[in-house]
C-alpha cells in the first residue's frame, strides 16, 4: 500500500512554476478562468460562507481559543466639541480558530515545506514564515467555485463520524447526481453537514476533535482536476482521527506540502446548499482572499459566494 509520502512524491508541484514558486495550485486560476466565472453568476444572489467570530465558536479549548472581542474606546471617552464620538475595538484570535485558510507554511514533513523550502529554518518565532506565507496567496481563491453536497447524496442531515471517509468516487457520483463539472482552477466546496451538526447540537467537544472529510485517495482526484483549492464545511477537510495509521494529517501533508494547495476549513456552506438544491445550478463565483499577514502560516476569511 503507498505511504502518504510515496503519494506525495508521486503527484508532487515541486518545481512546476518555477523553483521560487509560492502560489502552488493558485497557478491554476488564470486570468481567462477568473473571467470565465463569471458566467456562473446568474441571478445575484450573494451567500456569506464564513462563521461569526465570536466568544460562541468552534474552538472547545486546546492550542485554539474562540476570538476574543474588547471595546477600546466607547462612547464618552473622547467626544469632539461638535458632538460627535468614536468608537472602537479589537479583536484577539488565533488566525486559524474559525472560517480560515491553512497557507503553505502550515504543515510540511521530513523538514520541508512546499517547494523543497527547509522549514526549520525558515519558520522562526520572530519572523514566522520568510518563504511560504499565506501573504504570498493574496489575492487568494477569486473564480469559480463547485459546491459537492456528499451529506445531500448520502440523504443525511451529517455524515456520521462513524461513517467519515469521502472518497474520489463519492466525489464523482455528487458531481454526476448534481449535473455540474468540476473544471481546472476551481474550488470545490465539500459539504459534509458537519455546520449543520453545530447548528442543531452546538459546537460541542466532539464536534472539533472528530469529523467526516475527504480520504487521503481524494488527492490524486483533486491533482488529477487541476483545481485551485479545496474547502469544507469541517474543521480539518480531511476525515478525523486519520484512517492512516501512525499518520494524524496525511492528506495535509501531501496537498500543502506536496502539491502547494491551501484548504479552506470551516466554510458554512447550509443556505447555499439550500439554495443550489432549489435551482439545481450548483457553481458559483467564490471570492475569497486571506488576509495579508505577513509571515503568517493561515488566515481567517470570510468568503462569498454568488449565484
Amino acid at each position: 500500500m503507498e505511504t502518504f509520502e510515496e503519494l506525495g512524491r508521486r503527484l508532487s508541484n515541486w518545481g512546476r512554476w518555477g523553483p521560487d514558486d509560492r502560489r502552488g495550485t493558485l497557478n491554476h486560476l488564470t486570468p481567462e478562468r477568473v473571467l470565465a466565472a463569471r458566467e456562473s453568476i446568474r441571478s445575484g444572489r450573494v451567500f456569506e460562507l464564513s462563521l461569526p467570530l465570536g466568544k460562541g465558536g468552534p474552538q472547545q479549548g486546546g492550542g485554539r481559543f474562540n476570538p476574543i472581542h474588547t471595546m477600546t474606546m466607547l462612547p464618552g471617552d473622547w467626544d469632539l466639541p461638535d458632538g460627535s464620538f468614536i468608537v472602537d475595538d479589537q479583536v484577539t484570535m488565533p488566525l486559524q480558530c474559525a472560517t480560515q485558510w491553512d497557507g503553505l507554511g502550515h504543515v510540511g514533513y521530513a523538514d520541508r515545506l512546499y517547494n523543497d523550502v527547509p522549514a526549520a529554518a525558515t519558520v522562526t518565532a520572530r519572523r514566522g514564515a520568510i518563504h511560504n506565507g499565506i501573504e504570498a496567496m493574496a489575492p487568494g481563491m477569486v473564480g469559480r467555485g463547485v459546491l459537492l453536497d456528499v451529506a445531500r447524496l448520502r440523504g443525511v442531515d451529517w455524515i456520521a463520524a462513524d461513517d467519515d471517509r469521502i472518497g474520489p468516487d463519492e466525489l464523482d457520483r455528487a458531481a454526476r447526481a448534481q449535473g455540474v463539472e468540476v473544471r481546472p482552477g476551481d474550488a470545490v466546496l465539500v459539504r459534509t453537514g458537519w455546520r449543520r451538526k453545530a447548528v442543531v447540537e452546538g459546537s460541542t467537544p466532539e464536534w472539533i476533535t472528530v469529523s467526516p472529510g475527504l480520504d487521503l485517495a481524494c488527492a490524486e482526484w483533486l491533482h488529477g482536476h487541476d483545481v485551485a483549492t479545496v474547502a469544507s464545511d469541517n474543521w480539518a477537510v480531511e476525515a478525523m482521527p486519520s484512517p492512516v495509521p501512525g499518520s494524524m494529517l496525511p492528506l495535509h501533508c501531501v496537498l500543502i506540502r506536496d502539491l502547494g494547495m491551501m484548504l479552506g476549513e470551516m466554510f458554512d456552506l447550509e443556505a447555499l446548499a439550500e439554495d443550489c438544491a432549489a435551482d439545481g445550478r450548483w457553481d458559483v463565483f467564490l471570492s475569497a482572499p486571506p488576509l495579508r499577514v505577513t509571515g503568517g502560516v493561515g488566515s481567517p476569511a470570510a468568503p462569498v459566494a454568488i449565484k
